[in-house]
């Protein structure tokens, strides 16, 4: 090329992603050894065994010696190597031909095309006409350098993941209370040594079936299990006790529960005046939710919250975790916040066995925020608005700190951008064609773009959109690490080499930042990104400064945070598996209550839209199912979406199971087949999420946005039913 402005990748060989410095055990191709690694689904990363078996492919095995899933597997984890076959996955780079179809072309080529296009953009409408979208599902190192890439490389503030669409009202709500997030301030292995768990909003019975044996566990021991869901489901159904509030009414239940706490004289008066702040303007603002004010809210009866605060309160220790229910919603910052109110009121917070915590759901989307893919984050948790973090970074990247630009949009409101403000988008590991809400006006505006590019390891709905397609290598054919909802940082190993033509996500930033003027400070070793990253997160809330590749291949992982010694002669750090023990990561040490009220949703029914929607997940699919869905076992066990009802409201609508249902919001209208069961309340419909088309529940979702952690309202919108012809 010529005249661009864009550098030519240095020839020569390429090392093979990893191959060169794991230091874990990692068969040679066609060689039988085993290796031991963890799964690419969701955060519990449970620890498998590879063995190849040819065809570029491998066989899943057992390994009991790692202590979260201690060798179980769920369906997805079994057959998580079907999506390595060639003829599951991109083989070849694509790129948009003359008359519009995706055509094979080379890597040169390819690359070629995406940095001369975003260069085009830069130069016509400025750094921030660039967008850059990642995912949770990437590796430490891949976050790392995609934040890095398009802060220093692009000159960007445009950046988020769709992370922000998982967690990120818990960990505002976290960090609010006790000055820092973490998805589990403890280990799993706390839950079945606890005395009372409350559970709100998560089914990990579907969701991560190996973490209900702690559930399990926890009952055989004596204790027991609350479930707060609309619906009954498989989690539900093991639970002591199981509460079912109308959707969008979490926050209510929370702050009656703790209106009886008080009333009942079960605080715990010494640890709150020892270990919290702002306790009377809490207590107030639980006391303006009565239980029969908080029972015509939510649907749960007096003495189902009498039982639930006596059940919670009587043991000695107690948890309470929550997921996506009571996070993915306009208000789902305050809602975390008020459970915690209810744990800190109780003296269940930094104390053994007893805590609060957030179930994290992609593999990770823990360390995908930590270290820099966040509109508003820098590596290790640092926030991108402090001078001190600013230069901090920008000493590690080389840079000028006044050249770092300041935050960004989040991941709806980036998307919402694009064709607008943002006119090229780059994406790797994320399909926001299926799982952003308003879905449809997603897709619309990725559509409008000037430019769009897409790294992935299928050709997602998304990429099926793009000008590029990068096809990537995959967990099995890369070495990275990915931190679990735990805060454990754990190394991924690779077990065998990946098809001709495929790169890895850190070849593909090293050659467009090459191309784009900026030939170094962009490693294609995993462990020499990894081996920055520390120096990067030393002193951050999240500082990984101690933990290295060695240690990760010797240990069971390393809880963060973990900071190097401070003389070469000093003992390593043992890392943390539990925080908050002696204080909490404010200032003073102590964790604050937030006084919160209840609102109601974005969205309430009105006499056009009667009924509410929630959206979830089923086990056999894994978020937009890119992947799963190209598994015949799994498609077999769950082939298609389905609207979920009560028989009442079937029966008021004429339907019968298997009757396709149109669901219609403000937004558009999805089409399914009934499902019909006593197990949702007949004021609410359910639809699962993992599938593209007429069936696309977020079509319909409300992109209403949480005005802290800016998490859209996935778990609660209007709609009508109706029924088709067939």
């Amino acid at each position: 090329m010529q005249n661009t402005g864009i550098r030519q990748d240095p020839g020569g060989p390429r090392p093979a992603l990893g191959a060169s410095t794991d230091p874990g055990p990692r068969a040679a191709p066609g060689a039988s050894t085993a290796t031991p690694t963890h799964c690419p689904y969701c955060a519990l990363q449970c620890g498998m065994n590879l063995t190849p078996v040819g065809g570029g492919t491998v066989a899943v095995s057992e390994r009991a010696d790692f202590p979260v899933n201690r060798g179980a597997l769920c369906g997805k984890g079994r057959t998580a190597p079907e999506v390595l076959a060639s003829g599951a996955r991109l083989t070849s780079p694509l790129v948009r031909s003359d008359d519009g179809t995706l055509v094979p072309a080379g890597w040169d080529e390819a690359l070629d095309r995406i940095a001369r296009n975003l260069l085009l953009t830069r130069t016509e409408y400025g750094a921030d006409a660039l967008g850059v979208f990642g995912g949770g599902g990437l590796t430490n190192e891949k976050a790392y350098a995609l934040g890095k890439f398009a802060r220093v490389v692009l000159g960007t503030s445009q950046i988020d993941y769709n992370g922000r669409f998982c967690m990120s009202s818990a960990a505002a709500a976290g960090t609010r209370a006790f000055g820092l997030d973490r998805g589990l301030p403890f280990p799993l292995e706390d839950v079945p040594r606890t005395g009372c768990v409350i559970l709100v909003g998560s089914n990990p019975a579907e969701t991560m079936p190996p973490s209900l044996r702690y559930f399990t566990e926890l009952r055989e021991n004596g204790g027991t299990l609350i479930v707060v869901d609309p619906r009954r489901t498989r989690t539900a159904e093991q639970a002591d006790l199981h509460l079912a509030p109308r959707p969008g009414t979490d926050l209510a239940l929370a702050l009656g529960l703790l209106h009886l706490v008080v009333a009942e004289g079960r605080v715990d008066e010494a640890y709150v005046e020892e270990r919290t702040s702002g306790w009377e303007e809490a207590r107030a603002a639980a006391m303006a939710h009565w239980p029969e004010y908080v029972e015509r809210i939510t649907g749960v009866s007096v003495p189902e919250l009498r039982e639930a605060v006596r059940l919670f309160c009587t043991p000695e220790a107690a948890m309470v975790l929550t997921a996506r229910g009571p996070e993915q919603q306009a208000k789902g910052t305050d809602t975390v916040g008020a459970w915690i109110n209810l744990c800190l009121a109780t003296g269940r917070a930094g104390r053994p066995r007893s805590g609060y915590g957030c179930l994290t759901g992609q593999g990770n989307g823990q360390g995908g925020r930590e270290h820099g893919q966040k509109a508003d984050q820098l590596p290790g948790y640092r926030r991108l608005t402090d001078p001190a973090a600013r230069r901090h970074v920008a000493g590690v990247w080389g840079v000028d700190p006044d050249s770092l630009p300041g935050p960004g949009r989040s991941a709806y409101e980036l998307l919402d951008a694009l064709g607008t403000d943002i006119r090229s988008l780059l994406v790797m590991g994320s399909n926001p064609v299926v799982s952003a809400p308003r879905a449809a006006h997603v897709e619309g505006r990725l559509r409008s773009l000037d430019f769009l590019a897409v790294c992935d390891v299928v050709l997602s709905e998304t990429a099926a959109l793009a000008d590029v397609v990068l096809p990537v290598t995959q967990w099995a054919e890369e070495t990275g690490t990915t931190t679990s909802l735990e805060g454990r940082v754990l190394l991924r190993r690779r077990a065998i080499t990946p098809p001709d033509g495929v790169r890895g996500d850190l070849e593909v930033l090293h050659g467009l930042a090459v191309r784009l003027g900026v030939e170094r400070g962009f490693p294609t070793d995993p462990e020499e990104v990894f081996e920055e990253l520390r120096r990067a997160s030393a002193g951050g809330p999240a500082d990984y400064s101690g933990i290295d590749y060695r240690r990760l291949a010797e240990e069971d992982g390393v809880f963060w945070p973990c900071p190097a010694p401070g003389d070469e002669d000093a003992v390593p750090h043992p890392g943390t598996p539990r925080l908050f023990l002696d204080r909490f990561a404010t200032d003073d040490g102590r964790a604050r209550f937030v006084p919160v009220a209840h609102r109601p949703s974005a969205e309430e029914p009105d006499a056009e839209y009667p009924v509410l929607l929630t959206t979830g997940r089923v086990v056999a699919q894994y978020q937009s199912g890119a992947q799963t869905r190209r598994v015949a076992e799994l498609n077999a066990a769950a082939p298609g979406p389905f609207v979920q009802l009560h028989p009442r409201l079937a029966a008021r609508l004429g339907a019968a199971e298997g009757d396709p249902l149109a669901v219609v919001s403000r937004r558009g209208r999805a089409v399914a087949p009934a499902r019909i069961t006593a197990g949702i309340r007949p004021d609410t419909v359910f639809m699962p999420f993992h599938w593209p088309g007429e069936g696309r529940a977020n079509t319909l979702t409300n992109p209403a946005l949480d005005p802290t952690s800016r998490m859209p309202e996935f778990k609660v919108c209007a709609v009508r039913v109706e029924t088709v012809p067939r």
